[in-house]
């Protein structure tokens, strides 16, 4: 069997851009994968586009010596553009192993642990009254992980930490007194926090409140996760930007945190999310998978998620508060179901998910640039 062709798609799903890959063989089997890197789809095509030029002609079934060569036979190794385009071929190529071979893409990877995967969802409204609705009906309907946004997570021009700060923190509290001590809930601060802000922020947290702070601060300097983890005992979910394994090597080294928010479209694909998962089970340390994209990065997840013993929840943009519309059916008609609060894993060869192409050749891609956001002073903050 021989690669013959390599196709990006990059399509708008509901309201954000997928970068969708289709790698074709000369046997008529054909493989899925998806690109993580969001916003930066025309940088990741130009990527795929250079690695097609030697991809050609080359054996999909052996995926491990393709990741090496896509991510070694250049001086500039890595970064979050190459690996995105490595990690979307990736997993087109398992996609391939296991409908060539009449396989799950779990079977490949050691065999399936769990039945179903639990997932968490989000309560999107910024924190007052209808956050607490909206995590009372999630509650009701069986979720037992709710992450919240901050104040001010929706700005589109002005973030400034402290007033997110004094506005969100009274209200996590409430969440738990009217949510009660099962239920499982985090806050996604999206790195925009300082390390004094995110200490801040957790030592208004009466111990037991949160689960988890998701993305306090930036990751560049795993030092400065060193000096936050001394000034909280909430535990951190983090990750979901890592490129590498070596970008995960100090963070699991040093226990600097208990979720890793790994995202397959991103970190490399399966081959290299396996060697994190085993890495991150030696520390015990938790995967809570990045799933914000669409029902190839969602399917790819509930893969590595059903083969591996570390596993917490698989992030999920589809519940009974929140309908992005990623998961659109018109462009995937066979996808990964979501049962209740949890994925079940899917029996059909490869990853179980199938794209109308034909549809998908008729939509547009819509450039999209999220806020340059700016604190009053007008300085530049994260987004």
């Amino acid at each position: 069997m021989k690669i013959t062709a390599i196709h990006c798609f990059p399509i708008l799903v509901g309201w954000r851009n997928q970068l969708l890959i289709k790698v074709e063989t000369d046997e008529g089997v054909y493989g899925w994968g998806e690109s993580g890197l969001s916003g930066r789809e025309r940088a990741v095509i130009g990527a795929i586009d250079h690695y097609r030029e030697f991809l050609i002609g080359r054996d999909p079934m052996q995926a491990g010596a393709l990741w090496q060569e896509l991510y070694r036979s250049q001086y500039f190794e890595g970064g979050r553009v190459l690996s995105a385009a490595i990690s979307a071929i990736d997993i087109g190529l398992y996609d391939i192993k296991g409908k060539a071979l009449g396989v799950p893409v779990y079977q490949l990877l050691g065999g399936r642990q769990r039945d179903r995967i639990p997932a968490f969802a989000t309560a999107p409204a910024e924190p007052g009254p209808e956050m607490i609705e909206q995590a009372k009906q999630l509650q009701d309907a069986g979720w037992s992980c709710i992450r919240f946004v901050p104040a001010g997570q929706n700005a589109t021009d002005c973030f400034e930490p402290r007033e997110s700060i004094g506005q969100t923190a009274p209200w996590m509290v409430r969440a738990r007194e009217v949510l009660g001590p099962e239920v499982a809930l985090g806050i996604d601060y999206h790195h925009r926090l300082s390390v004094a802000e995110a200490a801040a922020f957790c030592q208004r947290m009466p111990s037991g409140t949160l689960d988890f702070i998701e993305e306090p601060i930036r990751d560049e300097t795993p030092s400065a996760y060193e000096a936050l983890r001394q000034l909280t005992d909430v535990p951190f979910a983090i990750g979901e930007e890592f490129s590498s394994k070596w970008q995960f090597l100090p963070y699991i080294e040093r226990n600097l945190h208990q979720f890793n928010r790994l995202d397959i479209c991103n970190v490399g694909g399966f081959t290299e999310a396996m060697k994190v998962a085993g890495w991150s089970e030696a520390h015990y340390v938790d995967l809570m998978p990045h799933n914000p994209l669409g029902p190839i990065c969602t399917a790819a997840s509930v893969h590595l998620a059903a083969s591996i013993p570390n596993f917490a929840w698989l992030e999920c943009r589809s519940s009974p508060v929140e309908q992005l519309g990623f998961d659109n059916s018109e462009i995937f008609p066979v996808q990964v179901s979501l049962q209740g609060s949890a994925y079940v894993v899917p029996d059909m060869p490869g990853l179980g998910v199938e794209v109308d192409e034909k549809y998908v050749r008729s939509l547009d891609f819509h450039f999209s640039e999220p806020p340059h956001l700016r604190r009053r002073d007008g300085s530049y903050t994260n987004w």
